[in-house]
């Protein structure tokens, strides 16, 4: 007759065995949900870098918000003022509903964000009420003004977030989040570096969904910025027509980068890359797949 230690034994190696067959994206989802929140200039540019992993967060159960640092209000070439703001803010609203997280939009114009105290002090306040594990921004190198200022002011935050006597009247974080920043095409003073590149395939239509929510984006602005671009005018062909027009375009660092990610000989088709920044918490491996558990484990 088994002693009562045999039965101990054999029901650990029993608990063992079946640990072992679980996946991976289920064991990370028993763990406590991740809090990740990602900053964008304007509505629709977190959409642009990272709704297909927002929308695989989610989906996962941990708790993703956006964050707009200007309102929009100028992004249209024939509306403005507040009567854009709000149209912009309602975009962003059902944005959050396709994707399953939060979206907050700052009350500040579009093309005047400038990297100031009082704009500090909110991102701050906003990386600490939200706790956040993990924070996405652009880098401070783009074309636009409120992009640059955005990565400058999330950077600023990079330290500050953990110091309690900044803004003593939030708590701070309980771990210094890692940041990371958003794909971009620009090469001075350093091009981006892919440390992380995600497979979307299963989300891509949802973030195609995102993207077109942003009507006034996506589809009016275009007529101001390129007058030879064609907007198709039926709501199936636009977003065909946007599905074409967002489909990534990996170069050869994006691709080395998915193949150390997901395989030798496994090339990216709709993905997501973002690059470590120095500020924060940097993360291992085997910390990014906590912070990524969409990444599979070679």
């Amino acid at each position: 007759m088994p002693t009562s230690t045999t039965k101990l034994t054999e029901r650990r190696s029993f608990l063992s065995l079946l640990a072992a067959a679980l996946p991976a994206q289920l064991l990370a989802q028993q763990r406590a949900p991740l809090r990740i929140i990602a900053f964008g200039a304007h509505p629709d540019d977190c959409e642009i870098r990272a709704a297909g992993c927002a929308a695989l967060w989610s989906q996962m159960g941990h708790a993703v918000k956006f964050v707009a640092t200007t309102n929009g209000d100028a992004g249209h070439p024939v509306e403005g003022g507040a009567p854009l703001a709000r149209r912009r803010r309602e975009e962003s609203r059902n944005v959050a509903k396709i994707l399953g997280i939060q979206y907050d939009v700052m009350d500040v114009h579009d093309g005047e964000l400038m990297p100031t105290l009082e704009n500090r002090f909110q991102i701050i306040h906003k990386i600490r009420d939200w706790q956040a594990d993990l924070v996405l921004s652009p880098r401070p190198n783009d074309y636009h003004p409120d992009h640059r200022y955005t990565g400058v002011l999330v950077q600023d935050a990079a330290y500050l977030v953990a110091v309690p006597a900044v803004l003593p009247n939030v708590p701070i974080v309980k771990r210094n989040p890692t940041f990371l920043y958003y794909e971009d095409r620009f090469q001075k003073p350093t091009p981006f570096k892919p440390d992380i590149v995600v497979d979307i395939s299963s989300v891509w239509e949802k973030k195609i969904d995102a993207l077109d929510a942003n009507e006034s984006q996506f589809y009016e602005f275009q007529t101001n910025v390129n007058a030879s671009v064609e907007v198709p005018s039926g709501k199936l062909e636009r977003k065909k027509w946007l599905a074409q027009r967002r489909t990534p375009v990996p170069n050869r660092d994006v691709e080395t980068a998915f193949a150390k990610w997901y395989g030798a000989g496994k090339r990216p088709v709709y993905y997501e890359a973002f690059e470590i920044c120095e500020y924060g918490a940097q993360p291992d491996a085997a910390r990014i797949h906590e912070l990524f558990p969409m990444l599979p484990r070679l």
